[in-house]
């Protein structure tokens, strides 16, 4: 029996029992965040076109050349006019003082992808956003109680339990998964995409701490513009790397067995998330784990079947960044829900994901992905495992590309802290007033 169940702007075509079990579940199932329009300012539509832009990737901007929105009064001070971002403080939680970008707004408008939009006299030709428009905040937050991935897990396999699973499969049994997808990845299909959020909701989701390294990060995307994204040097990318609008959302694969699930994707590198069926996490070191108590760049996962929906917990993760996105520490935890849907716009798994670190985040996040296959998995041609070779370095604190036979010297930073923050404060942020960083080792 089938029941056509509404989620937002979309319709999905579930089983009933499956429906069931995500109306009845504390911890998965939850309707799906609101998708707001896709918010181009017709006004500045012509102008993108006429660049060769296609409208699904069209820079969301309400003005372009500096001109300041109606009814808009300008900060007198903004992220491209400051030369202390650590002193604007007050500011932070304005949108005005990022014009209304959002943060890939600030992200590409040097032209890091799809077109410069800095202008023609920067900072002063820098575009505006629209200040009226945001991602609602209570649609990127979780919507279950949980504040532990651990108790979100334990919760979710007790009910697995009362159902009488989880659910063992064998070769044959086992859904029928294996194959190649493509991610549903318009620019407001997700708040993490960071088209239309302003930095300020960005922002809210942080504590204190994250809430000044995004900030950096932003200044240094437009103010400086000196990014240091990992993927332009061949560093690793992280697993949030996997989520990103440009990053894990062209083709990728589902692999089945039932001992190991393998979800493969694409950035500058290959991401694979290994999610071992039926494991515990040893919960005895600083998270919990499988191997040695030493983080992962992609983490570590567990994961069951609770009738067709297969549920994972990651965990012992490398703290990084993706660029465009916030940092997260090593605390960071997700628990994922991957279920089949269908709807008239094609079929393959949703993907649930909830986001847990209680030193980086305010609150859990959730992010809904939908993957729709496309082909098998013997299919057109095979998967392409991506190898980076770095041909730019970080020279003078700006990426710059280098050809074959060069000679160069230039400052590595330690890859395992925060490699960008090192290159921004030693090259970019000279006689601003950093915070003191605490002295671990003295005894005043």
């Amino acid at each position: 029996m089938l029941r056509i169940v509404r989620f937002a702007a979309f319709i999905c075509v579930v089983s009933f029992s499956m429906l069931a079990v995500a109306q009845s579940s504390i911890g998965r199932g939850a309707p799906d965040p609101l998708v707001p329009e896709l918010l181009v300012g017709t006004e500045t539509k012509g102008y993108w076109a006429a660049a060769g832009i296609p409208e699904g990737n069209t820079p969301i901007v309400a003005t372009t050349g500096g001109d300041v929105p109606g009814g808009i009064t300008p900060l007198p001070i903004n992220i491209f006019s400051s030369k202390d971002f650590y002193l604007d403080e007050q500011h932070w939680f304005d949108n005005r003082y990022f014009l209304c970008n959002s943060p890939s707004g600030l992200e590409q408008i040097w032209g890091a992808y799809e077109v410069s939009m800095i202008g023609d006299n920067p900072p002063n030709s820098a575009p505006w956003g629209h200040c009226d428009r945001d991602y609602p905040r209570e649609q990127i937050i979780s919507p279950y109680a949980f504040t532990t991935a651990a108790a979100h897990y334990a919760a979710l396999l007790e009910e697995s339990q009362e159902r009488g699973g989880p659910t063992q499969y064998t070769q044959t049994s086992l859904p029928d998964w294996n194959g190649k997808y493509t991610r549903r990845r318009e620019k407001a299909s997700s708040w993490f995409n960071g088209a239309i959020t302003q930095v300020p909701t960005y922002l809210s989701l942080l504590t204190p701490e994250y809430q000044l390294r995004f900030v950096q990060q932003m200044y240094h995307y437009s103010a400086t513009n000196a990014p240091q994204w990992a993927g332009s040097y061949c560093w690793p990318e992280g697993i949030m790397r996997r989520l990103a609008q440009y990053g894990g959302g062209g083709e990728l694969q589902i692999v089945m067995t039932p001992e190991l699930v393998l979800d493969i994707r694409n950035a500058a590198k290959t991401l694979m998330t290994q999610i071992h069926i039926g494991r515990n996490f040893d919960e005895s070191g600083f998270v919990p784990r499988l191997g040695a108590d030493v983080p992962r760049w992609l983490g570590e996962t567990v994961g069951f079947w609770d009738g067709e929906a297969l549920i994972t917990w990651t965990s012992n993760v490398q703290g990084w960044m993706s660029h465009g996105a916030f940092e997260f520490s090593n605390k960071f935890q997700t628990i994922e829900i991957y279920s089949p849907f269908s709807d008239p716009d094609g079929s393959g798994l949703k993907h649930e994901i909830i986001m847990y670190d209680n030193e980086a985040f305010t609150e859990p996040l959730r992010i809904v992905h939908y993957l729709d296959k496309n082909r098998e998995l013997n299919e057109g041609d095979p998967f392409h495992y991506m190898e980076c070779i770095p041909t730019n370095f970080p020279i003078e604190g700006q990426a710059t590309p280098k050809t074959p036979n060069s000679m160069l010297k230039y400052y590595m930073p330690n890859i395992p802290g925060r490699p960008w923050a090192d290159i921004w404060e030693r090259y970019h942020e000279d006689g601003m007033q950093q915070p003191e960083e605490e002295d671990i080792f003295s005894f005043e």
